[in-house]
């Protein structure tokens, strides 16, 4: 597999890129540290703010649970949604984490990654 992807689809003039990035990222919902790691995925989209994607393995998922949401991506595919319970019974933000369990072939960097939505998370990124 190619270690660079950039997908040009659909809408004239809309593209999607996917990186390994070597920067590190740090997600942490409500003060608590959700997810860990130096091998993020950087998504940039047209029109929508630039994306790291963290590794599935290095996200603590005892403190998510599936919503059940999908929604549909004509440039990634179809996406499911968990929400943040800090491993209680109810979602304290929901929706908070979304992956794209089969990208699309020109996305495939993103497959077994997840995203974190800026309004529940705040996500550190430290280039070196």
């Amino acid at each position: 597999m190619n270690a660079h992807h950039s997908a040009s689809a659909g809408s004239r003039g809309h593209r999607v890129h996917v990186e390994p990035s070597a920067a590190r990222v740090r997600v942490v919902i409500d003060g608590r540290t959700v997810a860990k790691t130096e091998r993020p995925v950087l998504l940039t989209e047209t029109g929508l703010p630039d994306r790291y994607y963290v590794p599935a393995a290095d996200v603590d998922f005892t403190l998510f649970r599936a919503s059940g949401t999908r929604t549909r991506c004509p440039w990634k595919g179809e996406a499911g949604y968990w929400s943040y319970t800090a491993g209680q019974d109810e979602a304290v933000h929901r929706d908070a984490v979304w992956a794209y369990p089969e990208p699309l072939p020109e996305v495939d960097l993103i497959r077994d990654c997840v995203c974190f939505d800026d309004s529940a998370a705040q996500v550190t990124v430290t280039t070196t």
